[in-house]
C-alpha cells in the first residue's frame, strides 16, 4: 500500500512517498497531488518507494501533464536505484525532472519566483 504524506512549505508541496507505486495502489498519490492548491511546484520524494510498474509510470505521466497544464512544476527527488533504473529503461528519465538524493532543495531552485523556504528529503 502506498502512503503519501504532504508537507507544504510556502508555494512548494513536498510529497513523501512510501511503498509501491503500482496498479491498484496509486489512488492516494493522485488524490494528494490533486488536493494541492496555490502551489507553484510539487516535489515527489521517492526515498521510500520500493518499486514502480507501468501503471505507476502512467499515473506519474498523467500528474505531470495535469500540473504542467496549470503552470505547476513537477519534480522527483531522492529516487531509489531501482526506480531510477526503470526510468532509464523506459527513457522517462528524460521526461521527468529528477534531482539527486542528497540535495536540499530551496524554492529558489525552481524557475518560478517562490519563497526562500528550504526543505530536505523525507526523514
Amino acid at each position: 500500500m502506498l502512503k503519501v504524506q504532504a508537507r507544504n512549505r510556502g508555494s512548494v508541496a513536498s510529497l513523501c512517498l512510501e511503498g509501491r507505486i503500482v496498479n491498484g495502489e496509486t489512488e492516494a498519490l493522485r488524490r494528494t497531488v490533486n488536493s494541492q492548491r496555490g502551489v507553484s511546484a510539487v516535489v515527489l520524494d521517492f526515498g521510500r518507494v520500493s518499486t514502480i510498474d507501468a501503471a505507476g509510470l502512467g499515473v506519474l505521466l498523467d500528474l505531470r501533464e495535469q500540473l504542467q497544464s496549470k503552470g505547476v512544476e513537477f519534480r522527483l527527488v531522492n529516487v531509489t536505484r531501482l526506480v531510477r533504473r526503470v526510468l532509464e529503461i523506459t527513457r522517462l528519465d528524460s521526461v521527468f525532472d529528477v534531482t539527486p538524493a542528497p540535495v536540499v532543495l530551496t524554492a529558489s531552485r525552481f524557475s518560478r519566483a517562490t519563497s526562500k523556504t528550504q526543505f530536505a528529503p523525507c526523514a
